[in-house]
């Protein structure tokens, strides 16, 4: 799963990070029945709508750890709101991926950072969000901020009732490092993927590490640069239709194939570190800010991150197209946050959530700590960046990711067990050349045909 994972992004998701273990999800039902449950009507909340009154409140968290903008954001709410306050518990996302359904279920928490949400939304353990969507306004929010959030009958996402909100919208693209792009002569972002390759090349033969990217363990790191690879050659909105589960859609097309292949390319060129199968996540990052690497595919949580330990070091951009002025796109999703059916709080949690999306202070925070564009509507506050930051360079990305309706789920939130059970070791395999371009595709298309039952 990821930061992107619905989550994931995660993410990301890659929020995620993006981290999984290597057995599936098993959703389990509650009590009683499998139904998603219904929330209470919008009559329900008073004429001040859902709150957290006035009396003390403890909330009830299940968060990721590593990852300050969740707890950041729960602090500043307790200083606003006195009265409340959070009991959390922290686990790395592949445990919380382990976890979810049972959790949910015995010791539901009022507010859980979610992986993929489609099973666990079915299986009846989310709480269906639509009347506190009503009641707080979010239904005139961008569409796009919710489609990923919402589950049918079928347990397909993109349509029917809203299990969950972003805390943001996570992103991913490329980070560099300026100093070690100064001395392969690059001044400015690639605008083509073959600038992109020859920055690659350039960096190899100069003794700097191309890219730096975590692959080790359960968590196929690999996922990223060939994600963005995909949408260099193809349709972004045909990945998004493949992640949602339309009929018909595959993996395994002409466009993901050439993606597939320049991403094994890549690989044998050598511009991935020699260890990438065992760099976990941490470790990537320790070498990215330690100036090891020129390249990295992450996602713009760690924008704050970074501009605290390399100032004014890293740089971003969008993959860039085949061709200048060509079709991009990203992975960008929020980072997902849901409440368990049978929560103690839905009403105070429901009130945070739009809390982060709508109090000034709270954007703030989401800017300046991770690093994304805050969700609530189109017009809501902005706080301003330092100009040349990596969060100015994240932010304005992900405009030019907007503008060009280029943004994509992660291709981990396929199905709950996708990423742990045929993406990672898949693509370890594809780094250890026990595995080809063709047959990844292959093997992951008839991993997600089985685990949606076709």
């Amino acid at each position: 799963m990821s930061r992107f994972t619905q989550h994931p992004l995660r993410p990301l998701i890659l929020a995620g990070v993006l981290t999984s273990l290597a057995v599936g999800v098993t959703a389990c039902a509650p009590p009683g029945g499998s139904a998603a449950p219904q929330a209470s009507s919008t009559s329900d909340f008073g004429a001040e709508g859902p709150t957290c009154g006035d009396e003390d409140v403890v909330l009830s968290g299940y968060f990721e750890t590593g990852f300050p903008l969740p707890k950041d954001l729960t602090a500043e709410f307790t200083k606003q709101y006195p009265n409340v306050t959070f009991d959390i518990r922290e686990d790395q996302f592949a445990v919380i991926t382990q976890n979810a359904p049972r959790v949910l279920q015995d010791s539901p928490p009022d507010l859980m950072r979610l992986p993929q949400m489609s099973e666990l939304a079915t299986d009846g353990l989310l709480l269906d969000l639509d009347p506190y969507a009503e009641a707080f306004g979010w239904t005139k929010w961008p569409e796009s901020q919710l489609q990923q959030l919402r589950v049918d009958e079928n347990g397909r996402r993109g349509s029917g009732p809203l299990y969950a909100l972003g805390l943001n919208y996570s992103m991913t693209g490329v980070f560099y490092n300026k100093s070690l792009a100064e001395k392969i002569g690059m001044t400015e972002a690639p605008k083509t993927l073959d600038e992109f390759d020859a920055a690659l090349k350039a960096a190899k033969d100069a003794g700097i590490t191309p890219i730096t990217q975590f692959n080790g363990g359960a968590t196929g790191g690999l996922a990223f640069p060939l994600q963005a690879l995909m949408a260099s050659y193809g349709d972004p909105a045909k990945i998004n239709d493949w992640i949602f589960q339309q009929p018909g859609a595959s993996i395994d097309t002409p466009e993901n194939l050439e993606a597939a292949k320049h991403l094994k390319k890549w690989i044998d060129e050598g511009f991935f570190a020699d260890d990438i199968n065992s760099l976990d996540y941490a470790q990537m990052m320790s070498r990215f800010i330690g100036g090891d690497s020129l390249f990295m595919f992450d996602g713009d949580w760690e924008s704050g991150n970074l501009d605290t330990q390399m100032p004014g070091e890293a740089g971003f951009f969008l993959m860039p197209p085949r061709e200048e002025g060509g079709q991009i796109g990203a992975m960008s999703a929020p980072l997902t946050y849901g409440v368990a059916a049978t929560a103690k709080h839905p009403d105070c949690a429901a009130f945070f959530l739009n809390w982060t999306a709508t109090n000034e202070k709270a954007r703030t925070i989401g800017v300046e700590v991770g690093g994304s564009h805050p969700m609530g509507p189109a017009d809501a506050f902005m706080p301003p960046v330092k100009e040349g930051s990596t969060t100015a360079a994240t932010l304005a990305a992900g405009a030019q990711l907007s503008e060009a309706n280029g943004a994509m789920d992660f291709i981990a939130n396929a199905t709950g067990a996708i990423y742990a059970q045929s993406w990672t070791p898949n693509l370890q395999k594809l780094v250890a050349g026990e595995q080809t371009a063709e047959g990844l595709l292959s093997s992951v298309q008839s991993d997600y045909e089985s685990q949606i039952g076709n």
